[in-house]
């Protein structure tokens, strides 16, 4: 994972951060990723630049060991130990895999480690381990290359041929030996979470690799048993115990071997044994119950709409057949690989249980709150992870030795960098709309490449609809509404939805609510008879309401102790104020949801669903005759009612910035969020400051990030940009940085914004210009990208032809433009500046930014009394 960073420094022919500059300068965006199995590096980019694209994936894979340098290496070392304590040291359950990996694997076993590894393997790594790991396996004879989209193949074949043609194999690379584990007892261990609230179990079974056939049925276990309302284990611990909101199990399957885990996440201050006798209560009903071939039958139609899916854009096209070309040997093993999983029979899936399941050793894992070792599973013994000191944390040093390597000859002028050819035009796909005599809307567009359909109702309103003391009735009533309908219990409701293949969601948001539906076309009419049902005929089922209710409560209280859901709750409370709806999160605060009552959701579906404020965007497969008729019986089924969406004062503009700090004791990182509400959505500035932003920080060359990741290594990202509405929205610049470097962050920050009130240099202004406008080559492919542009013409009332007047501002914005909006809307001085992290340590320092003493603030935002 270290060098997978390093092959984004530099290279031989390829300047230190121009791998990213140059991609994003021809519209294009790019990025990396390891697992425990493989690293993959993709580009994706309009067809022009395509020879760019294989020139310099060629240049790192033939030249990188000549130019790696000391510097860059410690800097991808410090990015990367921040990476680390982002998502796994600074969050609740972070260290779940870990626990879990160790237990179930032996020390000599390749998935006994995680990929990110630990950080003193990472800061104790040299370059002479870089160059040996890049010996041994960056090899062509090693690599699989796909190159999927609109291209010339004749042209594209000279191409590869030139640019890695000449480039040297390695020593030849030996297959994974499959190496499934035995294990001889049980194992039972626990570990106490600093960040946790509430008790989590894990149980986790050795299986076997992926792509074998027990490997299939395995999969098909786990949705039996923790999927959907007849499953077993939601049955008995959700349901009937209630001893948590939900749960999880599934089959992990790699190329070496695979594990079966089962999660469950309890309500706090359940003890998990009760959880655990609780699961072997559910492999007992399994065993009794079983399941049938309709149920099996439901499980298959859905993987066939999760395979087309899967396949929906250039990039997993090519993903998926990079992958089955390196683990099998050929490409079209993505067909094959189907069929094995559609052959999965009754019998298999017994088989699998009793082979893997029933009765074996297992890991048994408890993670519970710092303290709270009462709630452990019987007989479990602690398990300790090495923990970073805040004090400790530091900058890599580099060495004081010249690193001197030899250039690697080439047949050719590497340094000169392809031309890119002439930009492809840009053909929108047409739209086309409809309206209903009831006040319904319907935008869409055709799209036949795959036989999908997706298609989204959306109602306005949203979370501005609910009553400021009972916030959180329209999330409830979204998740209320998927449970059953007048004539369908919810287990009715999700088999008649299985059966089809198809997924129906429904979601809130602040200002909308939106029922989504995926579906093969062959089933849009079944598809949409459950959407119609389930949109006129609630069944308000009272049981699955009380579950409902007392688990977003529960996870309103477990946000209370992540530091990034801390951050995005106390900052708009800070910006928007306590008077205005947007101070609460769309599922309301654990307070007003306690008071919400079924009533309140009845009333709240008499007073705002209405066609009047409602409109239909589909995408796909399906003609403009075909989908006006599907959707024409609401026309008549849905009546027309005037509904009057609240409006909330905004407050005042702050006259001066403050810092604010929320305390989380020993925290690794720093949650940095700055920012005050500047514009919405449809403000004439709104699409121009956007241009403005993407240089400061609305990208990875931005400012920015080039700064704090880059050139400090304090960070693995940082981000500016607007999040404007049909009301006011934040402009924000975030990142979550190492500790003790939260004062030095701050400033960072703050200076960039004041630089950049001075604008943009042409080469800057240019870059800028060229990253967005040909980005719009890639930007509607898929059906989500799709829905996104027809829901936004919805949403904000656009001209169909909004993409090609956005061109056009791009196009003509001038430096001085770009001056002018930077000083109007990137003020430092009058910003919000709030620090989510450890107080004792880093809140004093914090003084020097010049913005007075901060704030102390409890997690939901109130002030801290000394």
């Amino acid at each position: 994972h270290l060098f997978e960073h390093m092959m984004f420094q530099e290279s031989q022919h390829v300047p230190q951060d121009q791998f990213f500059k140059i991609i994003q300068n021809a519209g294009g965006t790019l990025n990396g990723g390891t697992s425990n199995d493989y690293t993959v590096y993709f580009e994706i980019l309009p067809r022009n630049a395509l020879e760019t694209a294989l020139w310099l994936e060629s240049d790192r894979m033939g030249y990188l060991l000549s130019t790696i340098t000391l510097e860059a290496f410690a800097n991808q070392q410090d990015v990367v130990i921040n990476e680390k304590r982002q998502r796994y040291d600074n969050r609740p359950y972070g260290q779940t895999s870990y626990v879990i990996d160790k237990n179930l694997f032996p020390e000599n076993h390749p998935y006994n480690w995680q990929v990110i590894g630990s950080t003193e393997d990472v800061a104790n790594a040299s370059l002479e381990d870089i160059r040996n790991f890049f010996k041994k396996w960056y090899g062509p004879n090693n690599a699989t290359l796909v190159i999927a989209g609109d291209f010339d193949k004749a042209q594209t074949i000279k191409w590869v041929e030139k640019y890695f043609g000449e480039l040297k194999s390695s020593a030849p690379v030996e297959k994974q030996k499959e190496y499934d584990v035995t294990l001889a007892e049980t194992k039972r261990v626990y570990y106490e979470d600093n960040f946790a609230n509430a008790p989590e179990i894990n149980i986790a079974f050795p299986t076997t690799g992926q792509f074998k056939k027990d490997a299939y049925a395995l999969e098909y276990l786990a949705d039996f048993l923790s999927d959907g309302k007849k499953a077993p284990l939601y049955k008995v611990i959700v349901e009937e115990k209630k001893l948590a909101p939900s749960v999880r199990a599934y089959q992990s399957s790699q190329e070496v071997t695979g594990a079966f885990q089962i999660q469950v996440r309890a309500f706090p201050s359940i003890n998990l044994t009760d959880v655990e006798k609780a699961i072997y209560e559910a492999f007992d009903r399994f065993e009794k119950d079983g399941f049938t071939d309709m149920d099996l039958a439901r499980l298959k139609a859905k993987k066939e709409t999760q395979f087309y899916n899967s396949i929906a854009s250039i990039f997993y096209k090519g993903y998926q057949l990079a992958l089955y070309n390196a683990f099998t040997g050929t490409p079209g093993y993505i067909t094959t690989d189907l069929q094995n999983a559609l052959s999965v029979t009754k019998e298999d899936i017994i088989q699998v249980y009793n082979s893997y399941i029933k009765g074996k050793n297992r890991v048994v894992c408890s993670f519970v709150p710092k303290g709270q070792t009462g709630l452990i599973a019987e007989n479990a013994v602690p398990y300790s992870v090495e923990e970073e000191k805040i004090a400790e944390a530091k900058d890599q040093t580099i060495a004081s030795d010249t690193v001197t390597t030899a250039k690697i000859p080439s047949a050719f002028d590497r340094s000169i960098a392809p031309e890119f050819g002439p930009d492809p035009e840009l053909n929108l796909p047409e739209i086309w709309t409809s309206d209903y005599k009831n006040g319904l809307k319907i935008y869409g567009i055709e799209h036949n490449e795959l036989p999908l359909v997706r298609f989204t109702l959306t109602l306005k309103g949203g979370m501005r609809l609910d009553k400021p003391d009972l916030v959180g009735v329209a999330n409830l009533m979204t998740d209320i509404m998927m449970e059953g309908t007048k004539n369908k219990t919810p287990v009715e409701l999700e088999e008649a939805i299985d059966e089809l293949g198809s997924s129906i969601t429904m979601y809130t948001t602040r200002e909308s609510i939106v029922i989504q539906a995926n579906m093969l076309a062959s089933k849009v009419e079944e598809t949409f008879a459950l959407v119609r049902e389930i949109l006129l005929e609630p069944r308000w089922d009272e049981t699955e309401f009380e579950r409902i209710k007392k688990q977003t409560i529960e996870q309103i209280n477990r946000n209370k102790v992540n530091p990034e859901a801390i951050s995005s709750n106390v900052f708009n409370k800070l910006i928007y104020g306590d008077a205005h709806i947007y101070s609460n999160p769309v599922s309301g605060t654990a307070e007003s949801v306690e008071k919400i009552t079924i009533d309140d959701l009845k009333t709240f579906y008499q007073n705002y669903f209405s066609p009047s404020v409602s409109y239909i965007s589909v995408a796909g497969d399906i003609s403009e005759e075909r989908a006006v008729i599907l959707f024409e019986p609401l026309e008549k089924l849905w009546p027309e009612k005037k509904i009057s969406i609240p409006e909330y004062p905004l407050p005042d503009s702050i006259d001066k910035s403050q810092i604010y700090f929320v305390d989380m004791p020993d925290a690794k990182q720093s949650v940095i969020r700055i920012g005050y509400l500047s514009m919405d959505y449809n403000d004439p500035d709104y699409f121009p400051a956007y241009v403005m932003n993407y240089k400061l920080g609305g990208s990875f060359n931005g400012n920015v990030n080039l700064i704090l990741r880059e050139e400090k290594g304090y960070t693995y990202g940082a981000r500016t940009g607007f999040s404007g509405s049909l009301i006011k929205g934040p402009f924000s610049a975030s990142s979550s940085v190492r500790s003790n470097a939260t004062l030095e962050s701050v400033q960072i920050f703050k200076t960039e914004m004041e630089k950049y009130q001075n604008g943009l240099n042409e080469e800057d202004l240019a870059f800028t210009k060229n990253a967005l406008l040909k980005s719009n080559a890639r930007a509607f492919e898929t059906l989500d990208a799709l829905l996104g542009m027809l829901n936004r013409i919805g949403d904000y009332n656009l001209t169909f032809d909004y993409v090609k007047k956005r061109e056009e501002i791009i196009k003509n914005i001038t430096k001085d433009e770009i001056k002018r909006l930077a000083q109007t809307y990137i003020i430092p001085d009058r910003m919000v500046y709030l620090i989510v992290g450890d107080a004792k340590s880093q809140l004093e320092s914090l003084k020097e930014i010049g913005f007075g003493d901060p704030f102390l603030l409890d997690a939901d935002g109130n002030l801290v009394k000394e």
